[in-house]
């Protein structure tokens, strides 16, 4: 080929300088990636050009600044992410999402790649409203929120002030709140102090009064158990009378006299423990008495004359107080048949050998009644 064939070739194959030129000029001011696609069409550059060029303008493209509108819209729902990012976020978000302890409403929006104003709007929401554990929230138009009843607001707490004598216990109780919930308030422990004047912190009250001991009023507190009712005292018979035995008494004098005709006793020592058992008891098995004492004989358990039950057994009793061959409490206590001359001995001194009481003479104004209840019973 002569070197004229090869220019030739060359001038067909290759834009020369001017048609370069002409090109520049032409696409000036047209925008990169159209002004290389023309070009490609009519030829004026090849396609790996017009490829290059496009490449270009699309990393001009990627830094220039980002314009408010759109573009600015997916930068805030994504948080730096492209549009198609965002899409794809929303579009893996579930129909509704149930609210777990911690959650808020623009951290909900931020997991699923949503705006929290639509979250808001969905759920009829407003930038204020509360959300709590469990409750269903809509993340999209198809899902219909489960609504939750808020709980009840605590009351504010309050301050009370410490008086002699009150425990937190006591306090706690008098508030109606736990004692527990009283000390973790007031940074207390089982084992902390509390004095007169010192503000105590009463959690969920929001009306107790400082100052007002009596804000709350206490529970009332339950009524005692009775005390047992001592029943009329017989009346002390005058010198020489005699007093008229009830049922009970009869019933009572009836084992004294039965014992003592068992134990051998005489009728003066009979007449004797009927004396006794009228003036310490009026004749009745009772279950109290001065100290520990009880029953017909008022005698007590602590010096050695029985347990409570056996003191009020009337058998047993009676068999005590005559003492001798067959008392129960032989080497603890003295009975009447072993009280050396007894039998030369009145009613009433007899009687105190044998009771020892604070009232020595107490029991002659009861003989005559003893030694006629004596005959009546036989």
């Amino acid at each position: 080929m002569s070197i004229l064939d090869s220019s030739a070739e060359s001038t067909t194959d290759t834009p020369t300088r001017a048609q370069r030129r002409t090109t520049r000029s032409l696409f000036g001011t047209v925008p990169i990636a159209i002004a290389s696609s023309v070009a490609v069409t009519l030829g004026l550059v090849p396609p790996a050009h017009a490829e290059v060029q496009s490449g270009e303008a699309e990393r001009a493209k990627e830094k220039a600044p980002q314009k408010t509108g759109e573009n600015s819209t997916v930068s805030s729902i994504g948080g730096g992410q492209t549009a198609s990012t965002a899409r794809t976020a929303v579009a893996s978000a579930p129909a509704s999402y149930r609210v777990q302890n911690g959650d808020t409403v623009s951290g909900i929006a931020g997991r699923f790649g949503l705006s929290t104003a639509s979250i808001l709007a969905l759920n009829g929401l407003s930038w204020k409203s509360l959300i709590f554990p469990g409750q269903v929230l809509a993340l999209s138009g198809g899902a219909v929120a489960t609504p939750v009843t808020a709980p009840s607001p605590v009351p504010a707490a309050s301050k009370y002030k410490v008086a002699s004598g009150d425990t937190i216990s006591g306090i706690a109780a008098r508030f109606g709140v736990a004692t527990s919930a009283v000390l973790s308030a007031n940074g207390l422990s089982s084992s902390s102090l509390i004095f007169p004047g010192q503000l105590v912190t009463i959690p969920g009250m929001a009306t107790a009064a400082v100052n007002t001991p009596h804000a709350v009023a206490p529970a009332p507190a339950p009524a005692p158990a009775p005390a047992p009712v001592a029943p009329a005292p017989i009346p002390a018979p005058a010198t020489g009378a005699v007093v008229a035995l009830t049922d009970e008494m009869r019933a009572n004098a009836a084992v004294i006299v039965q014992v003592g005709r068992q134990e051998g006793v005489s009728d003066q020592g009979i007449v004797i423990a009927l004396a006794a058992a009228a003036q310490e008891s009026g004749m009745r098995n009772v279950r109290y008495g001065d100290r520990d004492s009880l029953g017909l004989f008022q005698q007590r358990p602590s010096t050695g004359w029985g347990t409570p039950d056996q003191i009020l057994d009337p058998r047993f009793a009676a068999t005590a107080f005559y003492g001798g061959p067959h008392n129960p409490n032989a080497g603890r206590t003295r009975g009447l048949l072993d009280i050396p001359g007894w039998t030369s001995m009145t009613v009433t001194q007899a009687a105190q050998a044998v009771q020892i009481s604070a009232y020595p003479d107490a029991y002659a104004k009861w003989e005559a009644s003893a030694r006629a209840w004596l005959a009546q019973l036989g």
